[in-house]
């Protein structure tokens, strides 16, 4: 078999589309939070059908707004899964909070009996992450609500796909490798006005932007101080239009993209029926194969052109977590296994063929 190099990840750009919008953006004067921002907001709310969505900086920054509204603080316990990006966790970690992680499923998303174990009257908060895309166990969702717990989604890896009226804020990333990127960014969506209108202050320092626009940016002295004074000290988190173009073309392609991942899957589930467990589905941001012997093996497969990786580890750990593997039945026999390998839009059907071959014959 003739090596190739296929990349794991690789962004999804349009040069050309960015360069003619971008253009308009930068004749327009307003490179800042501006016009383009807010319509990116409402198309993006059109597209997923959302009522309340609020563009920031990016997907860190929306979890960090979405933890700062449920008022999570120092001592709060705060379930999450072990297995996830470290930035899902990290803001928890800065505000004080008492993590409890929760073991992963067979699908690498929070464990629904593990949770069920964990989670009680004391829980401040329960944050679930769809990882690779992977929706999580829908009745996590249910029992919270019963408990009236809030649940944040780490939604970074699955954007292209709406998650209705599941969870109590949602947070989106458009970083460099997603379906589609602003440079970096992301989305928040909340379920309320109240908190849609909370969000839009403490993401520029807690000023009301939309009382100083109604204004023209022209005040009075007096003006002034109103137009500067906030309830509350927010943070620099807002997106700008630069970004919002670049995510206004972005949006245009959500489904293309999403076409040609589930092309990619297709061809790896079918000639991995029967001989691999995988683990993919809803935005297929991530695929996953089960590897015994995994090291070695992708080793080999990495030998043949093919980029591949764990992408996260489970976060327990790291020093910020206590840096001890606890006691997660689940991830300590998965973590031996679990490996990603290429699903984007820029690979070919051919591509996509090499990698599953490679595979294959990697594990005869």
């Amino acid at each position: 078999m003739k090596p190739r190099k296929v990349d794991l990840f690789k962004p999804n750009v349009f040069i050309d589309e960015w360069l003619k919008e971008l253009k308009k953006t930068f004749n327009s004067g307003m490179l800042a939070q501006a016009g383009k921002v807010q319509e990116f907001e409402q198309q993006f709310c059109r597209t997923f059908d959302y009522n309340y969505c609020v563009s920031l900086n990016s997907g860190t920054a929306a979890l960090e707004l979405a933890y700062h509204l449920v008022g999570i603080g120092p001592g709060d316990k705060v379930l999450t899964p072990v297995l996830t990006c470290t930035a899902t966790n990290i803001p928890l970690v800065n505000r004080g909070a008492k993590i409890e992680f929760v073991d992963i499923d067979k699908r690498l998303t929070m464990d629904y009996e593990d949770f069920h174990r964990k989670v009680d009257s004391d829980t401040k908060a329960i944050v679930v992450v769809n990882l690779g895309g992977v929706y999580t166990d829908f009745r996590i969702f249910e029992d919270a609500k019963q408990m009236n717990i809030p649940v944040i989604i780490d939604a970074a890896q699955q954007l292209g796909v709406g998650l209705g009226g599941l969870g109590d804020y949602i947070c989106y990333s458009f970083q460099a490798i997603k379906h589609f990127t602003t440079g970096d960014g992301g989305m928040l969506v909340v379920r309320t006005e109240k908190d849609f209108e909370r969000a839009k202050k403490l993401r520029w320092f807690g000023i009301d932007r939309d009382r100083r626009r109604k204004m023209n940016f022209e005040f009075s002295p007096s003006d002034r101080e109103m137009c500067m004074n906030m309830d509350e000290p927010g943070f620099k988190l807002h997106m700008n239009d630069i970004m919002a173009t670049m995510g206004l073309v972005g949006l245009e392609h959500t489904w293309p993209s999403l076409t040609r991942r589930s092309e990619i899957a297709d061809i790896y589930r079918k000639k991995f029926d029967g001989k691999i467990q995988c683990i993919y589905g809803g935005s297929l941001w991530l695929f996953c194969i089960m590897l015994p012997d995994r090291d070695k093996k992708m080793g080999l497969i990495k030998d043949a052109g093919i980029g591949c990786d764990l992408v996260h580890l489970r976060n327990d750990i790291f020093t910020p977590f206590g840096g001890k593997r606890q006691n997660l039945p689940n991830m300590n026999e998965i973590e031996k296994e679990y490996l990603y390998i290429p699903i984007h839009t820029k690979m070919f059907k051919t591509d996509a063929k090499y990698v599953a071959d490679v595979v294959l014959g990697v594990i005869k």
